[in-house]
């Protein structure tokens, strides 16, 4: 476990404090785990880089626009495209990622058409899971639809994250458009409205994308429930790039476990897309007009968190920002990637979460300059595969992924027999929500995260790990830095946020450190020791509460 734990095991045995040496989660890439210690020290005539602000980033991004940099990017990748087949019925499909869900496999006779049911992944190049529907729909000579069922409410998401999603869904239905696949937004819950849309169109099948988290996949028993029993019904994970059941049949220790499973499974699935082309079948009846202001409007959502400017929603913003990476930052990213005031991050996890952009796309793209910038790719595939995967397998084998009852027996023993140790400091949610403790460097990072939809990767852990110091108990340690990553993150309710939380409070994917107050044997994490890493002051100034406006 070299990539996840610090080079040095400082005073461990005398319960001297710890030092991080990484993040647990690389957090634009993924955000669990540890990423590689940064190599090396920046050199006298290096040239130091500030990681931008949201506005910065896009102001960057208008530059990269008005100089013919964007697009360039998407032109390559339509060629690629095609270069590995005209489409995906002359593609050899891995069917490894596919699996039943109904107990039926055939279409029915007479069926109509072929659905895709949209939730996770929402794109249309660069997904799997549209590819199977299509591919289904051609061999059947059948129109094909893609829907997304739009629910008023989900978890603690704010019309920042409401409002990314549906911009980006915007350019989803306009890409289908030009492609004559109708796109149909529903008004509800996938239960209430897909089964009737299926229905009442003749479909007769249904391919849908996959989560490993407890309501995504509770949707999907409720819809399979509801489908007519000759309706086949079945999910691609078009997330992973190796799919989640094929990666590991059991929850993984660890990245130590999981690490050499995925990379002997890459040959076979880290592969080029083939194309969603423009479908031959057109149906009977169009789509029905979309009324995107009205669709926003019916949200039952908290407005008062503010969208951002600095990114830009949908498949081709995240391809920009994917393409700015790799011309800018990732020369950097192996060295300064855990430095909150130096440019080297991805910054691609709002595109990661919400499919708009596939992580086997950015992998694809990255690793095309292993020879020129090794340890940064390496360090990326680590963090956007290995870690990221690693996520997916602790949400999907343990229903207790975001509760203390789902951490090893060592923690929550150790959590327990703490859990009555004296605190330094007690915050109300309240107080920590507005940045409001004793801890400027705290205090900015949460900052950073309610403006800018986006905290620092490697301050992640500090801040969480702050959290468990500062309140009663681990449950409401757990239950406040959930909530808040839920509603500031752009990237919220995603594995990677719950097995970050996890990490950093709770141990998993961990081992057991020098015992001590509060933590027991969780690992420890300091403000002495973030000085040692980074200039401390630099960042606080930057989000103090008079420069952002409070």
């Amino acid at each position: 476990m070299a990539a996840n734990m610090p080079r040095k095991r400082r005073n461990r045995q005398t319960g001297g404090e710890e030092e991080i040496t990484a993040e647990p989660g690389g957090r634009d890439a993924a955000r669990t785990g540890a990423a590689a210690e940064p190599q090396g020290r920046l050199k006298d005539k290096r040239k130091v880089l500030a990681e931008p602000s949201g506005a910065e980033l896009s102001a960057m991004d208008k530059k990269r626009r008005k100089e013919g940099g964007v697009g360039s990017l998407g032109d390559a990748l339509r060629q690629a495209r095609l270069r590995t087949a005209p489409s995906v019925e002359e593609f050899k499909y891995n069917k490894k990622r596919v699996r039943l869900v109904s107990e039926g496999s055939d279409l029915k006779d007479g069926a109509k058409g072929v659905v895709y049911w949209m939730s996770r992944d929402q794109r249309v190049q660069d997904n799997w899971a549209f590819l199977y529907a299509q591919r289904l729909a051609l061999k059947q000579k059948l129109p094909l639809h893609v829907c997304f069922c739009l629910v008023p409410k989900f978890l603690e998401a704010t019309i920042r994250h409401f409002g990314f999603m549906l911009k980006g869904l915007q350019e989803v239905a306009e890409e289908c458009h030009h492609l004559d696949i109708p796109f149909h937004l529903l008004l509800g819950f996938a239960k209430d409205v897909l089964p009737a849309f299926v229905t009442g169109h003749g479909l007769g099948g249904v391919v849908t994308d996959f989560s490993p988290l407890r309501v995504p996949r509770q949707w999907v028993e409720d819809v399979k429930e509801r489908l007519p029993a000759d309706v086949p019904f079945v999910q691609v994970d078009a997330h992973n790039i190796v799919p989640c059941w094929v990666a590991s049949d059991k929850q993984e220790y660890g990245a130590r476990t999981i690490r050499r499973k995925i990379h002997d499974k890459l040959p076979e699935f880290l592969t080029e897309f083939p194309p969603v082309i423009k479908h031959p079948y057109s149906p009977t009846s169009p789509a029905e007009p979309i009324d995107w202001h009205a669709c926003r409007a019916s949200l039952q959502v908290d407005r008062t968190v503010k969208e951002v400017d600095w990114a830009t929603p949908g498949t081709a913003g995240g391809l920009t920002v994917l393409e700015s990476f790799i011309a800018e930052r990732l020369k950097f990213f192996a060295s300064d990637r855990n430095n909150p005031n130096r440019t080297a991050l991805s910054n691609l996890s709002p595109w990661f979460h919400f499919g708009q952009v596939s992580v086997q796309r950015a992998i694809l793209e990255v690793q095309k300059y292993h020879s020129k910038h090794k340890e940064s790719v390496d360090g990326f595939i680590e963090e956007a595969v290995v870690r990221r995967e690693l996520a997916d397998n602790f949400c999907y084998y343990n229903r207790n992924y975001d509760r203390v009852e789902g951490a090893y027996e060592w923690a929550k023993t150790s959590l327990k027999l703490h859990a009555q140790d004296q605190r330094s400091h007690l915050y109300k949610l309240e107080q920590l929500e507005e940045g409001k403790t004793h801890d400027p460097l705290w205090n900015a990072a949460q900052l950073q995260m309610a403006h800018e939809g986006k905290m620092h990767g490697f301050l992640r852990m500090y801040w969480a790990k702050k959290i468990l110091e500062w309140t009663r108990s681990p449950e409401e340690a757990l239950k406040f830095a959930i909530y808040l990553n839920d509603r500031y993150e752009l990237d919220g309710r995603d594995p990677n946020g719950y097995v970050g939380c996890m990490w950093s409070i709770c141990g998993i994917h961990d081992q057991g450190w020098a015992e001590r107050a509060v933590f027991g044997k969780i690992r420890y994490m300091n403000y002495a020791g973030c000085k040692r890493k980074f200039d401390v002051g630099q960042f606080e100034r930057r989000y103090h509460p008079c420069k952002l406006g409070q």
